[in-house]
């Protein structure tokens, strides 16, 4: 080939600047470009050796060497793949994508730095330019009586292309590396791009340091290969120790075996795995080297709660690993990792376009060589086949926990406290996945037994058909009537009061005390017209009071409501008096189900910042008072006494204690109240 100069058929000059700004997000990824290219090579040497229009040597390895150079300023990538002719170097280097960058430039020119290109055919190479000023290709092909080819090319739109001395099949392509990208012929920044983006592709990947000293090791000698340079053959005598018997006598014993041993050039070891473990067949793996795996790629050292082996052929091919490790914090902190590969080559993490965004709070690796990565990431958002993998995705994590759930109950409810604000969460963001969740949602009950909402009702049904909770609520709205309540507590300390006279009528609550659990029942009430939530303090159920009729405690509603308001000048006071079973309770607050979820939204959107006041909601509770109790029965016989007002403060204060903390204010007078009270009993 005589030699040739010319300029790149791209009929822009901007290609290099543009490159250099914004086609890659990170400069570090012309490691991946330029080391998957490589790995493509070789996956089509192979191919055509086992098509039978290549040879390979018996001594073939397939491999990638990554030779640093910081004294040149230099950095290799050498492959032993299919190499180039001169034809080819002039089709995929010279011509850019196949003389595609004019339109590729015109197309791609306004797209702002978020809106990065993943990978775009034909310019990974190209990548290299970001961190060297001058570039250097030398290749050889596989093709019989080619000819080896020297390109080179300073970053311009003009190239030196001509004879090569390279004399193995295979592509060297050597950065000169600039004055601000030096970090990059650093062993150290090298290994850690490398186990970046590398960690897993399919080619060994070696790292070396040019001129380096050579390093040796110490083995058996039976364990040396042909491959192995032997510098020195070592033979360790046994080794005796004297020992004393327990008759007195001594005898020499031996503690170590006479060995042999080799002194080699060290052997080089890869930096990747080419076969990791969501590549093989689930029935392949064993429970140590899923943790193993989770513990070298996330560098957690906890161990997950459990994983998901996705490995799919059809209708796209997807395999990959999720596990779910212990999230039982405040959800909005929670920060899971899903790495996604395409081939094996790292991607990105957390493509919120491929990965559902309630799976974000799990860790895992995706692997998916059909997924469109050729493509913006703004065209991922509305592309079907992506929505498909999403979908898929989250199909088969509701799957897996709703089998968990049937089958293996007992480590579903070991796992529940710790993976249930994530599956809350999904429930939230997916309908789909709602409805696939919505009777292997568990919660616990007063018992601290885990039911399903399916064996709640089925409890609430038996336990109304053998008279013990004849509950319907005594709410006005009639619609309301017709669903069965699910009652619940958030506190089990602030509402100790109504957990023990629930229990006292064998009655029963789950506990729901995460800050996600407001939003949660109320999706799972909005899909599920059989049932609704109330927290045990939202009203006083029948089953609490004895039977009496309104007109039985009207005086002594009237009368009492007069007396509290006065005494804690209270006009807008909504005040009930009920006959309670239990006669040791005085007074209760109950606040409406529907105005507590206000105030909860409220306070939700508060601590995000939104402004809105919380207390906009508040004033709308109910003093409910126990006409069964003596000291009431007091309050309402001696409604002029003076000692009446500071006992309807106290009650109305204890009552408020057993709802939420009382403000500091209000808490100091109650304690002086309190002392108030026990200095009139000392008397």
């Amino acid at each position: 080939m005589s030699n040739r100069h010319g300029s790149l058929s791209i009929n822009s000059d901007n290609i290099f600047p543009i490159i250099k700004k914004w086609l890659y997000s990170d400069h570090d990824i012309f490691y991946r470009e330029l080391i998957s290219n490589g790995c493509d090579a070789i996956t089509k040497l192979k191919k055509l050796d086992m098509m039978g229009e290549y040879s390979l040597p018996d001594d073939y390895e397939a491999k990638i060497r990554v030779v640093l150079n910081p004294e040149e300023k230099t950095l290799k990538f050498i492959d032993n793949g299919l190499g180039m002719t001169a034809d080819e170097v002039e089709e995929y280097i010279n011509q850019i994508a196949f003389s595609g960058a004019t339109d590729f430039l015109e197309k791609y020119k306004d797209k702002a730095n978020e809106d990065q290109i993943i990978g775009h055919f034909g310019l990974g190479f190209y990548s290299a330019f970001m961190v060297a000023d001058e570039v250097h290709i030398d290749t050889l092909s596989y093709k019989d009586g080619a000819t080896a080819v020297h390109w080179e090319c300073d970053g311009g739109t003009e190239f030196d292309m001509n004879d090569g001395t390279k004399e193995g099949v295979g592509t060297e392509i050597t950065l000169f590396l600039n004055e601000d990208c030096l970090e990059f012929a650093n062993e150290y920044r090298a290994r850690e791009v490398i186990e970046k983006y590398c960690s897993f592709m399919p080619t060994p990947i070696f790292l070396e340091k040019e001129n380096a000293e050579t390093e040796y090791e110490t083995i058996p000698a039976d364990e040396v290969t042909e491959k192995d340079t032997v510098v020195e053959n070592i033979v360790e005598e046994a080794k005796y120790e004297e020992k004393e018997n327990e008759d007195g006598t001594k005898e020499q014993v031996e503690v170590s075996p006479r060995m042999e041993k080799a002194k080699i050039v060290k052997r080089p070891v890869a930096l990747n795995d080419t076969n990791p473990l969501w590549a093989k067949h689930p029935n392949e793996c064993t429970d140590e080297e899923y943790i193993a795996f989770y513990r070298k790629v996330f560098q957690d050292y906890k161990e997950p709660l459990f994983w998901i082996h996705l490995n799919m052929d059809y209708p796209f091919n997807l395999k990959g690993i999720l596990y779910f490790p212990k999230i039982n914090m405040e959800y909005e902190s929670i920060e899971g990792v899903i790495k996604l590969y395409n081939n094996q080559v790292f991607i990105a993490d957390n493509i919120k376009e491929v990965i559902p965004e309630f799976l974000m709070l799990l860790k895992g690796v995706i692997d998916c060589p059909d997924l469109p990565l050729n493509v913006s990431r703004s065209a991922l958002q509305n592309d079907g086949f992506v929505k498909k993998i999403s979908d898929y995705i989250t199909k088969k994590v509701a799957d897996k926990l709703a089998g968990l759930c049937k089958t293996d109950k007992e480590s579903y409810e070991k796992y529940w406290d710790d993976i249930s604000p994530f599956i809350k969460f999904g429930c939230l963001k997916d309908e789909k996945f709602c409805d696939k969740m919505n009777d292997y949602i568990l919660f616990k009950n007063l018992d601290d037994k885990y039911l399903t909402l399916p064996e709640i009702l089925k409890k609430d049904e038996a336990d109304t058909d053998t008279g013990e909770n004849q509950d319907t609520d005594t709410a006005a709205d009639t619609e309301k009537d017709t669903r069965k309540v699910v009652y619940y507590v958030t506190d089990k300390v602030q509402q100790s009061q109504y957990i023990r006279m629930f229990k006292e009528q064998g009655m029963d609550a789950v506990i729901l005390d995460h800050n996600i659990d407001t939003s949660f029942i109320s999706q799972l009430e909005a899909r599920n017209e059989q049932y609704r939530f109330a927290r045990i303090d939202a009203d006083v159920t029948d089953s609490l009071k004895e039977d009496v009729s309104e007109e039985e405690l009207k005086k002594t509603t009237d009368t009492l409501t007069e007396v509290f308001k006065n005494a804690l000048g209270k006009d807008n006071l909504d005040v009930k008096v009920e006959k309670l079973k239990d006669e040791n309770i005085s007074s209760m607050i109950t606040l409406s189900e529907d105005t507590r979820r206000m105030q909860d939204m409220m306070k939700m959107y508060s601590m995000h910042g939104m402004g809105m006041d919380p207390s906009m909601f508040g004033g709308s509770e109910t003093l409910v008072l126990n006409a069964n109790n003596a000291l009431v029965q007091y309050i309402f016989e001696h409604k002029d006494s003076e000692h009446v007002p500071t006992f309807c403060k106290q009650l109305y204060d204890l009552a408020m204690i057993a709802n939420q903390p009382l403000p500091a204010d209000e808490m100091a007078a109650f304690i002086a109240r309190s002392n108030e009270i026990m200095m009139l009993l000392a008397k």
